[in-house]
């Protein structure tokens, strides 16, 4: 019980249709031990002389409706327990997704894509067996195995039954030993394929890093290496599985041999007519199936046993913040709404050290930016820029210290609504598979094509989208493959300036662009910023020259602050990375 607590919600909702498939499953097991007893009496009515036309039509007729009704009944069962089983997959993966969706940034940092890959597919695939075709292998095994023993044992020969059966549970505890080996080996198959889905995922989305280094070689020995671990696994496991249904047959081919044995001699001393030996190995033969059942459901349950705990051990780790919570909990109250026209920003003392890391990102950091002020902060690579728009979006919010938006502490608000405040474009400008103008939109805004083109134009970005063969209707590829990286740091621009927030955030928003887009670009957000909240992240100081204030990171903390003139009089780290970038730039105007 403890497995199903996350499919508990849908195993609720689903118990009616799950019971009238049973019930169904088990009157058509009943209807089918009807017709081994009339082909008996059919037997021995041909063996005695009493068969006429008109029974031997009642019979046909009597097996003719039987198979009538299991066939209409096999319908209604297989849309009941096995659609069941199709919304169950459906309806857990979704579940899986929403889940994922809530939690921590760090979660990602050490669980592989491949991995989850697999979970959303492999894994809720075998709980949706185990969930359809497993649930009648159950009733089968159960109920047609103790309706057909009933059957044998009060209306046959209680003798033969006893010793036919006498072998079988060999079976039972064989393939009880064999199900422990499979549950663990099934795991290792889970996990081998979330390494394989892994390397393949990032092979491929990397392809043009390979192909540029001439790495198709290696990567190919690579992958050879998962794939052949995979292959080792599954046969470890298919070894296991191998010897389970060997065993039934050869077990089920005992009780037969046994039952023409002693049946023969029990017909010829008259104990059985042959009619009832006739039924009694019919009834032996519909024994085989929930037998055979038996080491199908072993193998089954165990492999959607094991891909349950999988998929709970996800399901197990909290989400990144309350609010969060509302997707699985309906009772969660959301906290207060931001009512407020003060985007003012604070960060005091606030300290911020990654999970698993020796030394704290920001140590100590303390700033100020008022409502329509533009604050930009440089420094050199890894000197911790990026933590500060981290923390701002609650991407992290274990940090030490306090963080305010207007004169209230950030974890006050609900989180989302944070998000929403803030237009942010990522160092990584991360784009979809959909069109430009999808891509502009991403933030859920509605607006029209009017505005999709004003603010294209206002990220420098229109002219180059007008140029494309479809316009604003081209599909980009993966990650906006076959965008230039200027063009997808101008449409991430545009998707966040089209929301029209009230804080502004570019983390090296300009890096790839030319400097004199970069002017008129610069020139053209002028407008937009006047009443925002605005930080810029910048290496290029041309991006950072017209801000209110500056500050410098470096190792985590401010090492300087002042407006662009002072901080060039101050002639420290700022003052150098300028001096460096101008040398930079007159070489490259002579060149």
């Amino acid at each position: 019980m403890n497995s199903l607590r996350h499919i508990i919600p849908f195993l609720k909702k689903s118990k009616n249709k799950y019971f009238l498939g049973i019930l169904i499953l088990i009157i058509i097991d009943a209807l089918q031990l009807i017709t081994p007893r009339v082909i008996g009496y059919l037997t021995d009515d041909l063996l005695t002389g009493h068969a006429t036309v008109n029974k031997l039509f009642i019979y046909i007729l009597i097996i003719l409706g039987i198979a009538g009704g299991v066939a209409i009944g096999r319908f209604f069962w297989r849309i009941l327990i096995i659609g069941s089983s199709r919304k169950m997959e459906a309806w857990l993966r979704e579940q899986l997704f929403i889940h994922l969706e809530t939690l921590p940034t760090s979660f990602f940092n050490t669980h592989k894509t491949g991995d989850l890959m697999a979970l959303a597919t492999n894994d809720i695939n075998s709980v949706r067996m185990a969930f359809g075709i497993g649930i009648v292998m159950v009733t089968d095994a159960i109920f047609l195995t103790a309706m057909t023993l009933f059957i044998m044992i009060t209306n046959l020969n209680l003798k033969l039954t006893l010793l036919a059966v006498l072998p079988m549970p060999i079976i039972a505890i064989s393939v009880t030993l064999l199900g422990f080996r499979i549950r663990r080996r099934f795991k290792k198959v889970q996990e081998a394929f979330g390494r394989l889905t892994d390397k393949t995922q990032e092979t491929f989305s990397g392809i043009r890093i390979v192909k540029s280094f001439v790495q198709e070689d290696s990567e190919l020995e690579n992958f050879r290496f998962f794939n052949e671990d995979n292959y080792k696994v599954n046969m470890s496991l298919i070894r296991v599985w191998s010897v389970m249904f060997p065993l039934v047959s050869f077990i089920t081919s005992l009780s037969l041999i046994v039952a023409l044995t002693f049946g023969s001699q029990f017909v010829i001393d008259g104990t059985m007519t042959l009619g009832e030996f006739v039924a009694f190995i019919t009834y032996l033969g519909k024994l085989a199936w929930p037998m055979m059942a038996i080491g199908w459901l072993i193998n089954m349950m165990q492999r959607g046993f094991v891909s349950l705990g999988r998929i709970n051990e996800i399901l197990d780790v909290e989400p990144a913040y309350d609010e969060d919570r509302a997707h699985l909990d309906v009772t969660y109250e959301a906290p207060d709404s931001i009512e407020t026209t003060n985007f003012s920003i604070r960060f005091k003392n606030v300290s911020y050290t990654y999970p698993g890391a020796n030394f704290p990102a920001l140590d100590d950091v303390s700033f100020e930016i008022e409502t329509g002020q533009t604050l930009a902060i440089v420094g050199r690579t890894g000197a911790g820029k990026t933590t500060i728009t981290n923390l701002l979006l609650r991407l992290y919010d274990d940090y030490e210290g306090s963080i305010e938006l207007g004169n209230t502490s950030l974890r006050k608000y609900p989180v989302s609504q944070i998000r929403q405040l803030i237009g942010f474009v990522p160092q990584d400008n991360f784009l979809f598979s959909r069109s430009v103008y999808k891509n502009i939109l991403f933030s859920g805004v509605e607006s029209d094509k009017n505005k999709v083109i004003e603010f294209s134009e206002l990220a420098q970005l229109h002219n180059e989208v007008e140029s494309f063969s479809d316009g604003y209707d081209t599909m980009l590829g993966e990650r906006g493959v076959n965008l230039s990286g200027g063009q997808k740091q101008r449409l991430s621009i545009a998707r966040a300036l089209i929301k029209n927030p009230p804080i502004l955030v570019f983390d090296d928003a300009l890096s790839a662009v030319d400097t004199k887009t970069e002017d008129r670009l610069l020139d053209g957000l002028k407008s937009q910023t006047a009443e925002k909240t605005t930080i810029i992240i910048a290496h290029r100081l041309s991006t950072v020259r017209h801000a209110d204030h500056i500050i410098v990171i470096d190792d985590g903390k401010i090492a300087e602050s002042g407006d662009h003139d002072e901080l060039l009089k101050f002639g420290g780290i700022y003052a150098d990375m300028h001096n460096k970038q101008m040398l930079e730039e007159r070489i490259r105007e002579e060149a």
